[in-house]
């Protein structure tokens, strides 16, 4: 421990060793906060990351010789890390927003209700919670100071976060995940930014098993988001939905709330650029949950001739109205989280190729000679080829033993992608004219429809349902509603978000995107996908391009616009029955529509948008009278 003069006129406090980069260069602000947590985190040294290279390959290297990791031989600097398998996912039951109203962080919702929209912890519950947890859990390791920008550096729409961590594992990742580096502090000086405490919470030295040199505290495991302070506080996982808290915890709920507060919007959103044979771009924004193909639909293959897309950003988008009324979107992540399993050559050639190089891989297989491997890749790999799994167990392609977990992960930089746009780091941002919402819905739900107004694309949003996936700690196949592909992710008041998208509709001066609902997963009797989706989605996109350009081409029904018959692009496509993925079955909309009230008048209350109980109640109306 060494003692440092903070600024003029303060006492003299202790400080844990310095042993990378300079304290006395920091802004007066960040000083401050890595003395006031490691005082009580008591680490036994402090490492302040620069982002460079060589930093990430010493810190990788360290890893390596701990056991945490390993480098996988048949690549260019890609590395496999094998969690606890208790610590495999984002665990939304220990997921808090804190605030001191409860009304500010979760709705007016039904007594008796399930309320899927948040967890609310009052301040002096919080507080308790990081007494418990936080005195000593660094001891005898290294805290890590991780300065980092969400957004392209100079954008106004971009934020700066400071990360304390234990983790060398959430040191390298957040250097693929965001901007990271000492020009942050440059740019920072004494302003304002996110604060953001990671622990795994296993201080050393320790009597507890540490499976696969994972440390982590399950049993203890919380993260907790404070929207007014603009904080993060995370202990017990070391899970990148968990831990890597530039991601869903402050591009999505810290940032909704900041969005809310400045007048934008922060949304779990692909963006990517398409461009038509007749070179003419258009920008959309698209909404999924998480594993249902968001990824694999930013870096999509066009299967169309002279349609091509090149991606921006493949998971969240922060979106803000220009001087000129337009929305303008950026990607605020520098690199790609995405679910191994069913990555491939024919699903997303182009995810598949962003990952040979640079990479940190997470509870994926490995083959003998060096590969990672996941189910979705048999048919690159010989039926005989001997294979290691996540968990240890020897397997091979197609076998009894899954290889990967289902949610295991590839973190790699977005800059390497075949298909990354060249504007994916304009810090303007790009023009957005259309959002869509999607998630799978195996009956009933169309291919493609187009909300009459904005308001009513709000309304088809706040009802978005999807089975289920293995991104959080759910299991099994089952049709749960996620609104706006936000329900884990909400930061605030769920009722005032949908208030927030409404009153950006009624601001005369802005030029609103069309909305659109998309479906590639209804299926037929035998549960067998009707529409081939993949690189053919783009002839859906084919007909939002030509609608937000005029196009008349729709038939009006009781949930929105649908496509008329002959306006979807199936040339060369073979037995695609497009009568029944356009169809609406009034049974199945009437039990909808009715679950739909059901659920918004339980969950949000009187916190529901009157507009929004309008457009509820008019679609009702409209599906009542086919």
């Amino acid at each position: 421990m060494e003692y440092i003069h903070l600024t003029a006129g303060t006492k003299y406090l202790r400080l844990p060793t310095v042993i990378h980069g300079k304290f006395d260069k920091l802004p007066s602000n960040v000083k401050a906060f890595i003395v006031k947590e490691s005082k009580w985190m008591m680490p036994d040294n402090i490492w302040i990351c620069d982002g460079t290279f060589e930093e990430s390959q010493l810190l990788l290297q360290n890893l390596q010789a701990v056991g945490t990791v390993e480098k996988l031989p048949a690549y260019d600097d890609v590395w496999l890390a094998r969690t606890d398998p208790k610590d495999v996912a984002r665990v939304e039951s220990k997921t808090f927003i804190c605030t001191r109203n409860k009304h500010d962080a979760i709705c007016d919702f039904k007594e008796g209700t399930n309320y899927i929209l948040g967890n609310w912890l009052s301040l002096s519950e919080a507080e308790k919670a990081m007494e418990e947890r936080f005195p000593g859990c660094m001891k005898g390791r290294t805290m890590y100071v991780i300065p980092y920008s969400m957004g392209p550096l100079g954008s106004p729409l971009s934020k700066i976060g400071v990360q304390l961590t234990d983790s060398a594992y959430v040191a390298v990742a957040m250097r693929v995940m965001t901007r990271m580096g000492s020009t942050i502090f440059d740019i920072l000086g004494e302003k304002e930014f996110v604060k953001c405490v990671h622990s795994v919470g296993v201080p050393l030295p320790t009597d507890r098993e540490v499976m696969n040199h994972w440390p982590c505290c399950p049993e203890q495991t919380i993260i907790m988001h404070f929207p007014l302070t603009r904080e993060i506080i995370s202990f017990g996982s070391g899970y990148g939905g968990n831990s890597l808290l530039g991601k869903k915890c402050f591009a999505l709920r810290i940032a909704m709330k900041i969005a809310h507060d400045e007048g934008w919007l922060a949304e779990h959103m692909l963006i990517l650029g398409i461009t038509n044979p007749q070179g003419e771009e258009k920008f959309i924004a698209a909404a999924f949950p998480s594993a249902c193909g968001k990824t694999n639909l930013a870096m999509i293959e066009s299967k169309v001739p002279g349609w091509s897309v090149r991606c921006v950003g493949d998971d969240i988008a922060w979106m803000k109205f220009d001087s000129q009324g337009v929305l303008r979107g950026i990607n605020p992540e520098a690199g790609f989280f995405g679910v191994a399993p069913g990555t491939n050559n024919k699903s997303n050639p182009n995810a598949l190729a962003t990952c040979q190089s640079h990479t940190i891989m997470t509870n994926v297989g490995k083959t003998a000679d060096g590969h990672f491997y996941w189910e979705g890749l048999e048919d690159d790999f010989p039926k005989d080829t001997e294979i290691e799994s996540w968990l240890g167990e020897k397997t091979y392609p197609g076998g009894p033993i899954k290889s990967a977990h289902p949610n295991s992960r590839f973190c790699c930089p977005a800059r390497q992608c075949p298909v990354i746009h060249p504007r994916w780091e304009d810090p303007a941002g790009v023009p957005i004219e259309a959002i869509i919402f999607g998630g799978r819905r195996p009956e009933g739900v169309p291919l493609v429809y187009e909300s009459f107004s904005w308001n009513h694309g709000v309304f088809v949003g706040a009802a978005m349902k999807s089975e289920s996936t293995a991104a959080a700690e759910h299991t099994g196949k089952k049709v749960m509603h996620d609104p706006m592909a936000m329900r884990p992710f909400m930061g605030y008041n769920f009722g005032e978000y949908l208030h927030h998208w409404i009153s950006i509709g009624q601001d005369p001066g802005h030029k609103l995107p069309k909305i659109f609902h998309v479906n590639w997963f209804r299926a037929d009797a035998n549960g067998k996908f009707i529409w081939p989706g993949f690189g053919e989605n783009v002839r859906v996109l084919d007909w939002v391009f030509r609608r937000c350009n005029g196009e008349e081409s729709t038939v009006v029904s009781p949930i929105g616009l649908l496509p008329k018959p002959d306006a979807i692009n199936t040339a060369g496509l073979s037995n695609v029955d497009m009568k029944t993925l356009l169809s609406i079955p009034k049974d199945y909309y009437m039990e909808d529509i009715v679950e739909i009230k059901t659920f918004l008048e339980a969950q949000v209350g009187h916190d529901l948008p009157v507009e929004i109980a309008k457009e509820m109640a008019e679609q009702e109306k409209r599906i009542r009278a086919m």
